[in-house]
């Protein structure tokens, strides 16, 4: 028996508890922002959503139905699984949420002496059947995927099909025959080998390459690997230095948002959410550094090397400028963000730090990163510290001058931020960051400072940005029709005058000089 259609409660943990113990969950996940998942060294749990880990982002969830026993939550979600979006299984007490594999289900059945396990059987061979089929056509393609999903999806109950389930999916695509049976076998094998690789740590970069390849060629097919193939790209990127230098560039602030997770979550208070502004900041760089290091690492060198090229690394400091001092002194959120590089300066260089020094690419990627983003830091901080605390114009500027010193603190924003809109984004961002209920208590005394030196700053680049020199299609456009409609030479002379000017000329060369020693 199930509840279809339900729609998501406001408390879904406490709403779910209440549904019943026998209460099972399925829900279909949305793409994620990611916001702590970049650097973390354990690997997914392949099979598993994580939508049930602390801190996990519950509104992905789509709910799709409640049901109300074991054998009726895996019937619906071998029936339900389309192989293209992830569907969880999660059941709930009180204070907490936990999420169950189908294969953790079916082995539980398979044990229960009141089982149908004839009907059970042909269920798993139905849902590996169509896994097959909605795959890439072909025996080793299609057959490949289903193995591959197999493994992923029901560990818990075998690594690869058992033969009365695998020889029942084999008849209802007519397709008897062992090299067929074997290739199943031998994928489920190889599929769980390299989910064991994946658990080891201080595993070198070489290894990590050669296993994304193997899991990127089957995520496509396999949406429960999607998340691997992701995280093992992130590792890679971790242990590539211009990869990293390029996350430092692209890398929105988000120091408010990481320091209050840090001391209100292990407090176990609720963190504000992150601003969907600096979030969606936070997401275009991540893809960029994907793309790029998929793009190193999959043989397109020229790819990679465009994407380099168009975010120049900004040199690290040599003294910190006027403006970003102002801005450092009288911005609490500023001063963290600095603190927080030293102290991971200090920790890469600690004599306890064996991570890094038990991997150098690590520790070579990460000093990269430390110098690339102490640059954008100071970037950041001096276009901000130009806006909210300009100099007075200089008594000797001459007059000319003026426009071109007001120029550039826009040329400055613009270096920052890439573009004076996402400039506004991300000061809108944080603002609306810094207003949201309840306050963190790390930061009550430092908020409303906070917020009003943000809000006054952010008008400061509206006005900005109006007064600057439109570059739109509309402004750009009206430019080269005038441009077109200027004559293309000037007016030219009077003939009769450059005749006589000539003849002059040639009646000079005729005579020479007089002065001797000077004759031409």
């Amino acid at each position: 028996m199930s509840e279809q259609h339900t729609p998501l409660p406001d408390d879904f943990r406490t709403w779910l508890a209440e549904r019943g113990e026998d209460a099972y969950a399925l829900a279909w996940l949305t793409e994620g922002s990611e916001l702590t998942t970049w650097t973390e060294a354990e690997a997914p749990r392949v099979g598993e959503t994580g939508i049930a880990h602390a801190g996990a982002d519950l509104t992905r969830i789509e709910l799709q139905e409640i049901t109300h026993s074991r054998q009726e939550a895996l019937r619906r979600w071998l029936h339900l699984d389309d192989g293209v979006r992830q569907l969880a299984i999660i059941t709930a007490d009180p204070g907490s949420l936990r999420e169950h594999t189908p294969g953790e289900l079916a082995a539980q059945l398979m044990h229960d002496p009141s089982n149908d396990e004839a009907r059970l059987t042909d269920l798993l061979a139905s849902w590996l059947y169509r896994r097959n089929a909605a795959a890439p056509q072909g025996l080793e393609l299609g057959w490949i995927a289903a193995a591959a999903a197999w493994t992923c999806h029901m560990r818990a109950l075998a690594s690869y099909p058992p033969p009365s389930v695998l020889t029942q999916a084999l008849e209802r695509a007519g397709e008897q025959d062992q090299a067929t049976a074997d290739l199943v076998e031998s994928t489920g094998l190889r599929t769980v080998d390299l989910l064991d690789r994946l658990e080891r740590v201080h595993r070198p970069r070489t290894e990590l390459i050669e296993d994304w390849h193997a899991v990127e060629s089957l995520s496509a097919d396999v949406p429960a690997l999607k998340e691997m193939a992701n995280w093992l790209l992130d590792q890679i990127s971790l242990r590539d230095a211009p990869a990293q230098q390029l996350w430092a560039v692209l890398q929105p602030d988000i120091t408010d948002y990481l320091r209050d997770r840090r001391s209100d979550s292990a407090l176990g208070i609720a963190v504000p959410a992150l601003d969907a502004p600096r979030a969606a900041h936070l997401a275009q760089a991540r893809e960029a550094v994907r793309a790029y290091t998929a793009a190193a690492y999959a043989g397109r060198e020229q790819e990679a090397r465009q994407l380099q090229d168009a975010f120049p690394i900004p040199a690290r400091p040599l003294a910190t400028s006027g403006p970003a001092a102002a801005w450092r002194r009288n911005s609490a959120t500023a001063q963290d963000a600095v603190e927080d590089l030293t102290a991971q300066r200090a920790a890469t260089t600690a004599e306890d730090s064996t991570d890094f020094f038990a991997d150098p690419e690590l520790l070579h990627a990460k000093t990269s990163y430390l110098a690339a983003r102490e640059g954008q830091l100071h970037l950041l901080h001096d276009a901000l510290g130009r806006l909210a605390f300009p100099a007075p114009a200089s008594r000797d500027l001459p007059e000319a001058l003026a426009p071109v010193a007001a120029a550039q603190t826009q040329r400055r924003v613009i270096e920052a931020f890439g573009t004076l809109e996402r400039a506004a984004q991300a000061l809108d961002g944080q603002i609306h960051y810094q207003l949201q209920q309840p306050v963190p208590a790390r930061r009550r005394a430092t908020t409303g400072a906070e917020t009003d030196l943000l809000t006054r700053t952010r008008a400061v680049l509206e006005h900005t940005a109006a007064a600057g020199v439109s570059l739109d299609e509309k402004h750009i456009r009206g430019r080269v029709q005038a441009a077109m409609a200027r004559p293309a030479v000037p007016d030219a002379p009077d003939p009769a005058a450059l005749i006589a000017h000539a003849e002059a000329h040639a009646q000079t060369l005729a005579t020479g000089s007089t002065t001797p020693g000077m004759n031409w």
